[in-house]
């Protein structure tokens, strides 16, 4: 699967992009509209786009276990050798350390990245901020072919602007194409 990106500059258009993908078979699930202008998309019943497409949260959130890991590792280490609370500590406090820490680190990342727009859409923030529509369409192998002809014949006002892979890979970037 991909993930299509297309830029488009009205509401109307945007509408008429998600019915004619819905007549040709691609449920609401796949198609995900990123705008300023959330009431015009409930309006129309256009599916909006979800958080994690949104925010930098699943990002941060990685970034913040695994430095909860290091920091939990040293402490499981340093308590380890510095013997503060005696000797033959069970294993399950180191554990219990290393847990506790990657926990707290992913907790805080994840609140830095609700803090922070995701990065993969920070390459259309002046789009956004300049009220054109950002749809994503999540195509199938065999459906790409089929979405791409029907905005390119009927919708020439859409432009494809990227394409990316469907597994979000927080830190892998997205190229525009234009």
């Amino acid at each position: 699967m991909k993930c299509l990106y297309y830029l488009t500059s009205t509401l109307d258009s945007t509408h008429k992009i998600s019915d004619d993908l819905h007549g040709a078979g691609v449920d609401d699930w796949f198609i995900h509209v990123l705008s300023k202008d959330e009431a015009g998309l409930k309006k129309f019943k256009i599916h909006s786009s979800n958080y994690l497409e949104q925010l930098d949260i699943l990002r941060f959130g990685i970034v913040g276990a695994f430095g909860g890991l290091i920091i939990g590792l040293l402490a499981a280490i340093l308590l380890n050798v510095t013997e503060l609370f005696g000797q033959g500590l069970p294993s399950l406090v180191y554990v219990a350390i290393i847990v506790g820490l990657i926990a707290f680190g992913a907790w805080e990342g994840g609140l830095t990245g609700i803090a922070s727009e995701n990065k993969k859409i920070a390459l259309f923030h002046d789009d956004l901020e300049s009220g054109r529509y950002l749809i994503l369409i999540y195509a199938t192998t065999t459906s790409e072919q089929q979405i791409k002809k029907i905005l390119e014949d009927q919708h020439a006002e859409a432009k494809l602007v990227a394409v990316d892979a469907t597994f979000y890979n927080p830190f892998t970037g997205l190229k525009r194409i234009a």
